[in-house]
């Protein structure tokens, strides 16, 4: 089986109601699309995993089930292992080597995306494109600001791709800002 995009968007679907939920698969497809362009890889698969990497979340929250629950529905439905392996590398209780680029790039946008996306919500205008650099680097810095995003690996996910911090913030966000419509934010 060679999935497609509308594959990825109906999985997600079928799992996921949550619509906050479902924006986060939508804005992490869009950075790993633009990471593949980055790297020359292929822009498809890239997306794909990016737009699925969380499809199971809502119904399997838990570092005991999620991931290893929709790992086992990928499989079961014939999706190739190399998808179903870069899926299972944003989490490390997954213990899958990120020794590839998707699966690095899929790793470093994950929290990114989302706190991302907290920095825009916070805005008069909630726009994503005008998100300041410098204003999420000091975001970051406030541990009471977006709690749930594992800090750490916003600067290590940046690292492990060779990007400066402030490069990869920009481009993830400029990423976000191409369907900012689709995530809410104008």
């Amino acid at each position: 089986m060679q999935p497609t995009r509308d594959d990825a968007w109906k999985i997600l679907n079928e799992f996921t109601t949550n619509p906050s939920l479902i924006r986060h698969g939508l804005g992490v497809e869009a950075a790993m699309r633009a990471y593949a362009r980055f790297f020359g890889a292929d822009e498809e698969e890239w997306g794909i995993v990016g737009l699925i990497h969380d499809f199971d979340y809502e119904q399997n929250p838990t570092e005991e089930t999620h991931l290893h629950v929709g790992c086992s529905i990928l499989r079961e439905r014939g999706w190739p292992e190399e998808i179903v392996l870069a899926v299972a590398s944003h989490a490390e209780y997954m213990e899958v080597p990120r020794d590839r680029p998707i699966r690095k790039a899929l790793f470093a946008v994950d929290e990114l995306s989302g706190f991302l996306t907290a920095c825009a919500l916070v805005r008069p205008d909630k726009s994503i494109a005008d998100v300041r650099i410098k204003s999420v680097k000091k975001k970051l810095r406030d541990k009471a600001f977006a709690r749930g995003v594992n800090r750490d690996d916003v600067y290590s996910g940046a690292e492990a791709l060779g990007r400066d911090l402030g490069e990869h913030i920009e481009f993830v966000r400029d990423a976000m800002a191409t369907i900012s419509g689709e995530l809410g934010l104008p």
